[in-house]
């Protein structure tokens, strides 16, 4: 079954270019294929104007984060899930200390730095999980609907924050949603999915 045929999709440096589309209009392929976890049967996905090849993709994998809608988190505190993806990456722990004080900041959960993972509300979680993919410092960011497992309050605030912050960072990020006033108001550029088509 074809699931996407783009003649051509891009992502420019610093914006965040929202997708939107019906259940089952292929944008949750679209991300999981750009962030190589998906194979793509032809086409070309270039990352800064050059092929991923498949022995690059290690390499490209550590250069991208992504949340998913339901936050997945390690059994352990907040703290050290924030500094996860930096210690894979073999950061230093200075590094890492820095990070995690900069992002649980931005993202208002300093409070929260000693709590473990198990503990959390849905919005703290999913706060948790995007410091945690921003503290690694990525390239691009991809996001699969991660406000819509959230309750109205919640959700509200968390996007509110979540503008702010990239407005001020600047992030490369895909986010795929089906809320269009969510893709209004975040995304720079929108693109719209059907059937697999743009």
């Amino acid at each position: 079954k074809e699931v996407l045929n783009l003649e051509h999709i891009s992502i420019e440096e610093g914006e965040l270019l929202a997708v939107i589309g019906p259940n089952g209009a292929g944008k949750s392929s679209l991300l999981m294929a750009l962030s190589t976890l998906l194979s793509v049967s032809r086409g070309t996905i270039l990352f800064r104007g050059k092929p991923i090849r498949r022995q690059d993709q290690l390499a490209y994998r550590r250069q991208i984060s992504m949340v998913l809608q339901d936050a997945l988190l390690l059994d352990t505190t907040v703290r050290e899930n924030i500094g996860t993806g930096m210690r894979f990456r073999g950061r230093k722990e200075s590094e890492i200390k820095k990070s995690v004080k900069y992002w649980s900041s931005q993202l208002k959960i300093e409070k929260l730095l000693k709590r473990k993972s198990r503990q959390l509300s849905g919005g703290e979680a999913q706060r948790v999980s995007l410091a945690r993919a921003l503290a690694a410092d990525p390239k691009i960011l991809f996001l699969d609907e991660p406000f819509s497992a959230l309750d109205a309050p919640s959700r509200s605030r968390l996007i509110t924050d979540f503008q702010n912050l990239q407005s001020e960072n600047k992030v490369t990020t895909l986010l795929v949603t089906h809320d269009l006033d969510e893709a209004l108001l975040l995304g720079d550029r929108v693109a719209v999915i059907i059937a697999g088509r743009v």
